[in-house]
Order: structure tokens, then sequence, then C-alpha cells
């Protein structure tokens, strides 16, 4: 009998059928969230149908600066996890290490912008709620457009925060040399999480801050 990895749990025949429950198991986890978002997606579109006004005033109040630099950090994010990835198929320590960092970093440089843009927002009286001001007479329906507009991003925020727990986890992990060429499935996982939760962005970013702007 071949010598078993260390890493095979033991309700699988090998590391063969191992990786393919895990990355079927992932992907079966990203449709629910693909249904998850998909409802807020479906709620900002019709509302947004109904209110376009309002959504176009509420969208002129983002700043898109801030936008467009956090699109092309998510962007260079996930270049530096498929590296991250690359890397680990071919068991290479120290680059799993450093662009998982880099990714890390990324990430962190986001949730930064983005702690800085909910501060203008908040100072302006935009969050929803008993403080909510703005001046015109469909103060009402632009409220919920920064309804919307919190609750996306707020969530979206919320998986970034999720995903740069999970790549402090890699990190340590790489450090300890528990991923090589034969065993770098919890890299792979995390990498397809993190591509999903960019994806994400990329259609926040035009929905929320361009759409409207003409």
């Amino acid at each position: 009998m071949a010598h078993e990895h260390a890493a095979l749990q033991h309700h699988f025949d090998d590391m063969d059928q191992q990786l393919e429950a895990s990355t079927l198991g992932m992907w079966a986890f990203l449709i629910t969230e693909v249904l998850f978002f998909g409802g807020l997606f479906a709620g900002y579109l019709i509302y947004r149908t109904k209110f376009p006004e309002a959504f176009d005033l509420g969208s002129h109040e983002l700043d898109i600066k801030f936008g467009a630099i956090n699109t092309a950090v998510l962007i260079g994010s996930s270049l530096t996890m498929v590296l991250a990835v690359y890397f680990a198929q071919l068991g290479q320590r120290m680059k799993i290490v450093f662009f998982l960092f880099a990714t890390l970093v990324l990430g962190g440089t986001f949730l930064g912008i983005k702690a800085v843009e909910y501060s203008h927002k908040i100072h302006d009286g935009l969050l929803p709620g008993p403080g909510f001001t703005f001046d015109s007479p469909i103060a009402d329906q632009v409220r919920i457009f920064f309804s919307f507009y919190f609750a996306m991003t707020g969530l979206h925020a919320f998986h970034m925060i999720i995903g740069a727990g999970l790549l402090s986890w890699l990190m340590y992990n790489a450090w300890q040399g528990k991923y090589d060429s034969s065993y770098n499935t919890p890299v792979e996982l995390v990498g397809l999480y993190w591509h999903f939760v960019d994806i994400v962005w990329i259609f926040l970013f035009p929905l929320l801050y361009l759409i409207g702007r003409n």
C-alpha cells in the first residue's frame, strides 16, 4: 500500500479524491453566496428602476476616485492570489508566503480606503437612520439608495475581513511548510473565495458609482 499523505483525511481514498470533494464543496458554498448577494442586487435594481432620479443623486455623492482606486487594488490582489496558488502548486514556500502577504496588504488597503469613505459619508449625514440628512424633496428615496450602498458594500467588506483572516491562516501554515506540490488544497480554495469577493466588487462599482453619472 502506498504511503498516505499526512494531510489525507480518513474518509477519502486518496489525495485526488480529497481535492475534488473539497473543490466541489467550495463551489457549492460560492453558489449559496451568489444567491445571497443576488437578492441584494435584485432589490437594488428594482428600487433603482422605481426611483432613478434619487439613485442618480445618491450616486453623485460617492467619490468615484475612491471606488476606482479600490477596483484597481482588488484586481491587483487577484493577481497576487493567483501567483500564491501557482507557487503553492510548485511547493515554493517563501514565494507562497510573499504573495499571500501581498494579497493581504492589498486587501487591507481596500478596507482602509473603504473606512475613510464610510467616515466621510457618516460625517456628511448620509448614514441611513435618524441622523440622515439630504437636502432634496426626495430625500427619503435617496436614503433607500444609501441603505443599499451601506448594506452591499458593508457585506462585501465583511467578506473581505473573513478573507484576510483566511490569508493570515494560510501564511502561517505556508511558513510552517505545510503546503507543497502534493498538497496545496487550502490555498486553491481560499483563492476561489478571494476571486469571488473581487468579482462581487466588480459588479458593485459600476452599479453604485458609475450608473447615472451622465
